[in-house]
């Protein structure tokens, strides 16, 4: 699977869990580094370590931009946004491995 170099990506510990929203130039080892407490800040300290939503953006800048209105909208947006990609809340990640 390619998927592009520009990523916004959520995290969560659990479904409909704590969140964390990212931006990533390579999802792999971005996650990687998440789920092996390699990462601080929020998303280590409130264990967001699984991938339960990405999309890809054309730049870092339409990937920032897109992370931005992500993070901005409600919680209920985003529980919205991972369930219309991933109704399961399973973790992404196997699947890019």
């Amino acid at each position: 699977m390619i998927i592009s170099r520009y990523v916004s990506f959520i995290n969560t510990l659990k479904p409909r869990g704590t969140l964390y929203t990212g931006v990533t130039s390579n999802l792999i080892q971005r996650i990687y580094q998440h789920k092996n407490g390699i990462t601080g800040g929020f998303s280590h300290r409130h264990g967001c370590k699984t991938l339960v939503y990405y999309e890809a953006g054309g730049s870092m800048e339409g990937a920032i931009f897109r992370e931005k209105q992500i993070t901005a909208g409600s919680r209920k947006d985003k529980i919205d946004l991972i369930e219309s990609m991933n109704p399961g809340w399973v973790d992404l990640y196997e699947s890019l491995i």
